[in-house]
Parts: C-alpha cells; structure tokens; sequence
C-alpha cells in the first residue's frame, strides 16, 4: 500500500522528532497532543532543529520551507483518523497506550496501520486490543530521532507481511537502517542497553565508583560515546526503571532486577535532564555529579 499521510501521537522528546524526519522525507504529517504548548514547543524546536541542519548544510532552505508546510497540528485525536500510518509516541505506559487506540478505532480507515514507538511494551499485547492486530507493528526509534540511524521493526504474533513491508518502505524513505526485531521485553537495543546502565547504577550504589568515575571508565575503557550515568540521565530515570521493570515482569530473572537507587532517584522526581537534576545536577552552567 502506498503510505502518504501519517499521523503521530505525541509532540515530546520522540514524538517531534518523528514528525520532524517524516516531514523531511516527504510525508504529510498530523502531529497531535493533549496540551497546545507541547505542540507549539515541539513546531518550535523542528524549526530550530531545521534551521541547524540548513547551517550545516544538511538540507537547503528550501527543503525546510517544505518540510514545515508538511506538518500540521491538532488536539483532536480522533483528526488522525484519515491518516495512512499512526506512530503512537505518548507516555510508556500500557494504559495510556490502550486508551488511546480504543479512542481512535472507529475514526480509522480500513487500510490504516497502527504502530507505536514504545521501547519495551508488548506489540501482541497493545495490537491485541484494537480490531486490526494484522496491520500493528512496533515502529521503535532512537533518540534523538533525527540523528539516529536505526529503527527497530518489531512484528506482533499477528502482524501481516504486507505491514511489515510498508513500514520497511517508510523506513528506507527515511534514509535509516531498519532492524527486525522479535516480540520480547525490551526488543534489542533495550534488552542490552537498560541492563547495562542498571548494572552502572548498581556499580555506584554498591560504592564501586562515584558517578564521574564510573562514567570516565566507560567512556575511555569502553570507547562509549556517553558515559552509562550521563546516558540514564539523556533517556529519563523514569523510562528507564519503566524498562527494566518490563524485562524483569516479563522475563522472571533476577539479573533484570531495577537497582533500588534507580527507584529511588525516580521516587525523588530526579529524573535526568528533563527536570534538571538525575546522576547529574543540571541547574548550573556546568553538570555537577549528584553522587
């Protein structure tokens, strides 16, 4: 099927970034969320985050000017029912996720895919309660989404060939790398990542190393591009206890158990950058280490 309109559910961190690479590859784009702010915000940092592609001459001015054209808003979800694909973007959490399927079902055309970005739900589980679990698919991104080349495609126990094939094709479009990934807790990138960084809070709580140590040691023993401490930070603390709390529920082992100073960071509302202090404090001109 050819996909033209997408529609994309949630104007945050990832949700304005989808917009912003669909925008650029051609596709129309109805960006939705529940507060006209985070969608003002979001029109706001895609064209600051354009206009820094045009300065580095990434794409032209025109290519831009296109791009914005391309993008629409709304605060109605249902509006998004005429749209080929849907990338549901909003909060990881289950409930929220359901919620917001069961409201859009009967605005959908027959054709249209659903897909969600979450990062560790169950696709068989979300498609399972809406009344097309053939045409639903992970659709997971990295962030920053306009930097990151890869998009994990993760197909539901029910999902359709043909699905999977239009959302490969939206992906190539997009100039990225897919990646088939089967239905379990975390997918891959997830299911490797989040434990490491589980193990860097454990290695702090246990005393092993302070924060500047245990990401120095990363950085320059591992050549990671981001210490894990810094990493947690980018990610959100409260994403990343919501994945570990998936892989151990769904998977049993022990080894996937969150780090009680992760839970406790959370608890304090000290959730990384986004609300200014994590592993690091963020309020000043330079990030502090908080342990």
């Amino acid at each position: 099927m050819e996909i033209e309109k997408i529609g994309v559910i949630g104007a945050g961190q990832m949700g304005n970034g989808i917009a912003h690479v669909m925008a650029l590859a051609g596709y129309d784009v109805l960006l939705t969320d529940v507060s006209q702010d985070a969608l003002d915000a979001a029109i706001a940092l895609i064209d600051r985050n354009l206009t820094r592609q045009v300065s580095r001459d990434k794409i032209s001015q025109t290519d831009k000017d296109a791009t914005m054209a391309r993008i629409k808003t709304t605060l109605t979800l249902t509006d998004l029912g005429a749209s080929d694909l849907i990338i549901e973007a909003a909060t990881e959490r289950e409930t929220v996720k359901q919620a917001i399927f069961e409201d859009l079902q009967p605005h959908l055309q027959p054709h249209t895919i659903l897909t969600s970005n979450t990062s560790s739900i169950s696709i068989t589980r979300l498609a399972s309660r809406t009344d097309r679990p053939e045409k639903f698919m992970g659709f997971h991104f990295m962030n920053p989404v306009p930097v990151m080349q890869l998009v994990e495609l993760i197909r539901g126990i029910a999902t359709d060939e043909e699905t999977f094939k239009a959302c490969k094709t939206v992906v190539d479009n997009l100039g990225k790398t897919a990646a088939s990934a089967e239905d379990f807790p975390a997918f891959i990138v997830n299911r490797i990542l989040m434990p490491m960084i589980n193990e860097a809070v454990y290695t702090l709580y246990e005393g092993v190393g302070n924060v500047r140590s245990i990401d120095e040691s990363m950085k320059l023993g591992a050549n990671h591009p981001m210490g894990p401490l810094e990493l947690a930070d980018f990610i959100g603390l409260d994403t990343c206890l919501a994945i570990m709390n998936v892989l151990h529920d769904g998977l049993a082992d022990t080894k996937y158990r969150p780090c009680p100073l992760l839970t406790k960071y959370v608890e304090a509302g000290w959730l990384g950058r986004k609300t200014d202090r994590g592993f690091y404090d963020y309020r000043g001109e330079t990030p502090i280490p908080s342990r």
